[in-house]
């Protein structure tokens, strides 16, 4: 056996029929990282021409030599521990000629799936895997409950197969229809409303690109066509018809309250009386708004997302909305409708990535909670991983704080 550089479409071939294959791992991924001052390559495992094994590995200048990534990992079968012996020592010294210090990997391996009940990670027999690694002189990095890894480790995966409005909580039905309700629509749309994306995304906290990395995205994966770009807007008219129905419904319903009001002074009569009159007041500024704004020749925007399809599933990889607006429920929206419009071509929706700490008091808590009410199951991945290829200087950069520095939110 034998490490060597192989052509795109050989590469290419093998990620379609390998199991681990993803987004990340595609030419794609690499002409959009080109833009961050990566070089790239294409490397095979070969035994005479059959290819067993390949990983695109995206390098850099780091320190007196090189560090590698190889984004959602190596594809080759990590159960088989000769196999990844053999591929992890001809990698090393394949690597170690080029001056690379180490070579970084984050494989898409789902070791655990919580269990939503109790909140605990249920660990399946991939969590062997983690032994395997470690056994081959691969670095278990520290597995961090938040974002601070280039990539998420624990991620939110609906089948849409099972996907039904009537399966999800009650607070989550009445927040979509809320935004039916407000004449939200959803509506594809191409490079010229990037920045519409972008603004929805620039005050998060832990939000690092600038402007064009959204461009050079969808630019870079629309010639595949695999990205798709959505934007949310207020459809006033629909908004203004909708709201004087419901004006016109809890009306109805309030006129029978105060009859009963007046022949019943019940504690439950009076509140769902004071319950219609705020619906009522609500649908009223409803109107006001939705009457304020159909004339105009302004569109206002509230939510926003770009989609990555490969494969059968699609990755909602980054998504957005006005904080402002937050009455329109637009996130909810969005979501939802974006599972409708690729449910009957795609079999699985990645959210991305949520948090590890699932407690009230955690910073994600809203994050969490919004992607874990469309049901999803939750998987942790296995980790990052440092393969070292010269130990004396990833010591060093390691001591002298260059890997922190380096390694914040690369991906």
């Amino acid at each position: 056996m034998f490490i060597k550089e192989i052509s795109l479409d050989e590469f290419t071939d093998f990620v379609k029929r390998n199991k681990l294959g993803n987004f990340y791992q595609s030419i794609n991924y690499a002409m959009l990282k080109a833009e961050d001052d990566f070089d790239y390559e294409f490397i095979g495992l070969l035994d005479n021409a059959n290819i067993l094994g390949a990983s695109l590995i995206l390098y850099k200048k780091i320190g007196n030599g090189y560090f590698g990534y190889s984004p959602r990992g190596f594809l080759i079968d990590y159960t088989n521990i000769y196999l990844l012996e053999v591929f992890t020592k001809l990698i090393k010294e394949y690597y170690k000629n080029k001056n690379f210090i180490f070579i970084k990997i984050n494989p898409e391996i789902a070791i655990s799936k919580l269990n939503k009940k109790t909140l605990n990670f249920e660990y399946n027999e991939n969590y062997n895997i983690i032994s395997n690694l470690t056994r081959c002189g691969y670095k278990k990095l520290k597995d961090n409950l938040n974002f601070e890894s280039l990539l998420p480790r624990i991620n939110a995966i609906v089948n849409l197969n099972e996907l039904s409005i009537n399966t999800l909580s009650k607070n989550t039905r009445n927040k979509i229809r809320k935004g039916i309700r407000k004449g939200l629509t959803l509506e594809k749309v191409g490079a010229e409303n990037i920045n519409i994306l972008y603004n929805f995304l620039s005050d998060i906290r832990t939000f690092n690109k600038n402007k064009f990395y959204f461009d050079n995205f969808y630019n870079v994966f629309k010639k595949s066509n695999s990205v798709d770009y959505f934007i949310v807007k207020v459809d006033y008219k629909k908004y203004l018809i909708n709201s004087q129905k419901y004006y016109n419904y809890e009306l109805q319903k309030n006129n029978i309250f105060n009859q009963k009001v007046i022949n019943s002074h019940s504690a439950k009569i009076i509140n769902t009386k004071m319950q219609s009159d705020k619906s009522l007041l609500a649908y009223k500024n409803d109107i006001a708004e939705a009457s304020k704004y159909i004339n105009t020749s302004e569109e206002t925007y509230v939510a926003a997302a770009m989609v990555v399809k490969y494969d059968n599933r699609i990755i909602i990889q980054f998504s957005g909305f006005d904080k402002k607006l937050k009455r329109y429920a637009a996130n909810y929206f969005l979501y939802y409708s974006l599972l409708n419009y690729y449910q009957s071509k795609y079999k699985y929706a990645d959210l991305n990535g949520i948090s590890g700490d699932f407690s009230k008091t955690s910073l994600y808590h809203g994050l969490n909670r919004f992607k874990m009410s469309f049901n999803p199951d939750i998987y942790e991945y296995i980790g990052e991983f440092d393969l070292i290829i010269n130990e004396q200087q990833y010591n060093h950069l390691l001591k002298n704080g260059t890997l922190a520095k380096v390694f914040n939110k690369q991906n």
